[in-house]
């Protein structure tokens, strides 16, 4: 049983711990793309107290063999134990994550950062063959092409933007 569990001895002591827990948890930002957390994307999907009073979190990684999601797990464990709880993490496979999960903070936050955000629904056939009109994050235009179905990760595409000419990775839709 974690420390803050010891202190719960109502309901509305539990629901202050879970926000507690939530809250220590929502902030931890992605490692490859820190301006954004793990719930900007919707990697986090719950963080609740279990019987126990451990703070349970449940994650999804944006895709299977992603090399962050240890780093990303291992980060949700810190923060939650430095909140003081005993933590313990799931990585919840079904549903699969889809780049719909990324929330509108998330794709503003994204584009302000130079990364095009997902266009479009997850299950949009376009973006599998690159008809997708990609906005450049850094001028609007839609006058941009893709340069590799590859960017500076597995899950981003690198484009160049034909207006003002400046390269960026788009996050791709899955």
């Amino acid at each position: 049983m974690g420390a803050a569990a010891a202190e719960t001895g109502s309901d509305l002591d539990r629901i202050r711990l879970q926000r507690t827990a939530f809250e220590a948890a929502v902030g931890v930002p992605d490692p490859e793309i820190p301006v954004v957390t793990v719930a900007d994307l919707g990697i986090l999907r719950s963080v609740e107290l279990d019987q126990a009073g451990r703070a349970v979190a449940k994650l999804t990684p944006t895709y299977s063999g992603c090399p962050a999601v240890v780093a990303i797990e291992l980060a949700v464990e810190a923060a939650l134990r430095a909140a003081g709880f005993d933590p313990v993490i799931e990585r919840v496979i079904s549903p699969a994550w889809t780049t719909d999960w990324i929330t509108p903070e998330g794709r503003k936050k994204l584009r302000a950062y130079g990364i095009a955000p997902p266009v479009g629904g997850a299950n949009s056939k376009l973006a599998l063959f690159g008809q997708t009109a990609v906005a450049c994050p850094k001028c609007g235009s839609e006058k941009t092409e893709r340069i590799s179905e590859f960017g500076s990760t597995p899950c981003k595409a690198h484009y160049r933007c034909k207006a003002c000419l400046e390269p960026f990775d788009y996050f791709k839709c899955i």
